[in-house]
């Protein structure tokens, strides 16, 4: 599957963005979907998964209760909105899909990453 994120860019502190990753194919809804993240100098972590066939979404500590994840089986796509945005979400963020039920660490598909800077 490839995957494809957008609507990344530059946001003031306590705004909202919302990222689209579209995924081609016609097994979208097979996968488990998901967000990761890398701010500059940092390993890569995980931010939030929704898994496949209506299963549950979960969230990174530092994210939740500020950011949704969705999915639309019938577009192909996954969304992740961002409220409350703060300067430490500034980073990469890189959509992903995966084989299996529950979004994993490695997952088997990358997107190419979109970036969200939040200013102070």
């Amino acid at each position: 599957v490839q995957l494809q994120a957008s609507g990344g860019g530059l946001v003031q502190a306590g705004g909202s963005l919302r990222l689209s990753c579209a995924a081609s194919g016609r097994t979208f809804s097979r996968y488990s979907m998901g967000w990761f993240r890398q701010a500059p100098g940092k390993e890569r972590e995980f931010v939030a998964g929704i898994s496949r066939a209506g299963g549950p979404s979960y969230y990174e500590a530092s994210v939740k209760g500020r950011f949704t994840v969705s999915r639309d089986d019938a577009k192909n796509t996954v969304y992740l909105q961002m409220n409350s945005l703060k300067p430490d979400d500034t980073a990469v963020y890189y959509c992903a899909a995966d084989t299996a039920i529950v979004l994993s660490t490695r997952p088997d598909y990358w997107g190419p990453g979109t970036q969200v800077t939040v200013s102070s």
